[in-house]
């Protein structure tokens, strides 16, 4: 049986997408020259929510990008010291890493994940 092998893009809807596009590369690092976004290897998480989902904030919103990062702290404090609002919830940290959540300019929610060793499988 053929199967997928990889999520091979993210599309949505924006305001202003070269705007938004900046914010994503200036202030997350995401490089997104050329529409093209070489990330690291890790796992990626594909998980269905219930429709009544409160995880992702707003009942409008239908969706969350979740990021990998290595150092969720070092990442926190360099969001936070150019003005970007990041939420922790000790509720959403769990033996599969630690997370926080910040938004984009449009609201987006946006999920930040460091996997834990457990979650790697190197314990």
């Amino acid at each position: 049986m053929q199967k997928v092998v990889g999520i091979g893009g993210v599309f949505f809807r924006a305001k202003d997408p070269k705007v938004l596009a900046r914010w994503y590369e200036d202030v997350l690092g995401v490089d997104i020259d050329n529409r093209t976004w070489v990330q690291e290897r890790g796992q990626t998480i594909f998980t269905p929510f219930r429709a009544d989902t409160d995880y992702f904030g707003s009942p409008d919103q239908q969706w969350m990008l979740c990021f990998r990062v290595n150092d969720l702290a070092a990442m926190l404090e360099q969001l936070r010291a150019v003005g970007i609002t990041a939420i922790e919830n000790p509720e959403w940290n769990s033996e599969v890493g630690v997370f926080a959540r910040i938004h984009d300019p449009e609201g987006n929610p946006i999920e930040l994940w460091q996997p834990s060793d457990f979650s790697l499988g190197l314990m």
